[in-house]
């Protein structure tokens, strides 16, 4: 057979469709990834509890791993780039497993945050790396399909992991163990896949006058969100632990949280590709506002109470999320994209660095119920805001508009918020 030919074929090859199995190994390391994730977040809050150590060291982690994350969020590109799709993986999740080697040696704050920051900026790339694989080879009469169980197969892996605290002694290493050894076994699926490996993309501008330009909504919700979703989610574990519930129980809520995200977030996003998204981001504001003044009052009531409350708290802030990103992507047009997503990976990502820093400063001073007011103060603003701009413009129509698809405001947005498509070339600012 001749070189030609052989070509011929590889190209041939290359064209069909992904085959589900393989899609599936890609999914399914991410969601081991994300069990041995859910346990440490569980894990780190009691732990530091449990050694007598105050809440402000866990938001100080908390906010290192933010950092972390940002900086994956936009050094990503450059490592594919360099190396590929799978061995950028496979690096994230060696990475990971060393940050949680570190945590399971002793129980240091400063060598936590140092670890931390690592895992931060790896789970933030092998996140991204994961589902610009996907993006890259699943065909678009799937492409929903398969996003939204990539999505919902992290945050259930989340639920499950941190869940697994109950049954492992928080004072033994045992949950850092379980952690690297979920994250090395997610590494198998990767790298036995029939994938083929995209080619390196070059990688997106940001311009914030621009997507300010094309959607003010869009735009102000990812820096809303960014800060919103690591105080529900980020803070709630050390709130519960310093106001004196047990593991179990900290377990308990961290697995129910993602239940709210399912609960929540997919009939208002059902509600929202039948009318203007506005009107639904400022219920889910509401609801966030509502949900926080109730949790304000629930720290001294029964703890299945409290359970229903952060579920429809988590929920409506995951939807925000995905209500915003959707919102958006209506108004833009198809040459503004790239430029648009990599501006609210921007937005999202710091906002998701800078308040828990806040946080974690009001928490020494005020305590850990600081992280509740927080919330409440940046949906009021959020939702005030939105309130605004349905004054100001008129709504896409709805035959216009795209499809809602649920996303974790858990985990960086679309794999196109770091990457820009080969065919689209360099971003402009109009």
């Amino acid at each position: 057979m001749s070189a030609s030919a052989s070509n011929d074929q590889d190209t041939a090859a290359e064209a069909l469709p992904a085959p589900l199995t393989a899609i599936a190994s890609v999914i399914l390391s991410s969601a081991l990834v994300a069990i041995g994730n859910g346990l440490m977040f569980a894990f780190i809050p009691v732990r530091l509890g449990a050694e007598g150590l105050p809440p402000t060291w866990a938001g100080l982690i908390l906010t290192g791993l933010s950092a972390g994350g940002m900086a994956g969020c936009f050094l990503t590109g450059r490592m594919v780039n360099r190396v590929g799709h799978a061995r950028a993986f496979m690096t994230f999740s060696a990475l990971i497993i060393l940050s949680n080697v570190a945590v399971g040696v002793t129980v240091d704050p400063w060598l936590w945050i140092v670890a931390r920051v690592l895992y931060g900026f790896a789970i933030s790339g092998l996140f991204i790396v994961a589902q610009s694989w996907l993006n890259d080879v699943v065909e678009n009469d799937i492409r929903g399909r398969v996003t939204a169980t990539f999505y919902m197969s992290y945050i259930v892996g989340l639920g499950i992991g941190s869940y697994l605290l109950a049954f492992i002694d928080a004072m033994t290493n045992a949950a850092p163990v379980l952690a690297v050894a979920f994250a090395a076994v997610s590494i198998i699926p990767v790298g036995l896949t029939r994938l083929r490996t995209p080619p390196p993309p070059p990688i997106a501008s940001i311009a914030l006058r621009r997507a300010w330009a094309i959607s003010p909504v869009g735009l102000a919700g990812m820096l809303a969100v960014g800060g919103l979703s690591m105080m529900v989610a980020g803070f709630a574990p050390i709130h519960a632990t310093a106001i004196g519930f047990g593991k179990n129980d900290v377990a308990l809520l961290l697995l129910a949280m993602p239940l709210g995200t399912l609960i929540v977030q997919l009939p208002l996003g059902w509600v929202s590709d039948r009318t203007d998204r506005r009107y639904v981001l400022v219920a889910a504001s509401g609801i966030v506002i509502g949900a926080g003044l109730l949790a304000t009052g629930a720290d001294g009531s029964v703890f299945w109470w409290m359970i229903v409350v952060y579920m429809m708290w988590s929920g409506a802030t995951e939807s925000i999320y995905s209500i915003s990103s959707a919102h958006a992507n209506d108004r833009a047009e198809k040459g503004d994209l790239v430029v648009l997503a990599s501006t609210m990976l921007f937005a999202w990502s710091l906002s998701g660095f800078l308040i828990p820093g806040m946080a974690t400063a009001l928490t020494a001073i005020v305590g850990t119920g600081a992280f509740i007011v927080i919330a409440i103060v940046i949906a009021l603003a959020f939702g005030s805001f939105v309130l605004w701009r349905l004054t100001q413009t008129q709504a896409v129509p709805v035959a216009e508009s795209g499809d809602f698809a649920p996303l974790s405001a858990h985990t960086p947005p679309a794999a196109e918020l770091a990457f820009a498509p080969a065919d689209e070339g360099p971003s402009r600012s109009r």
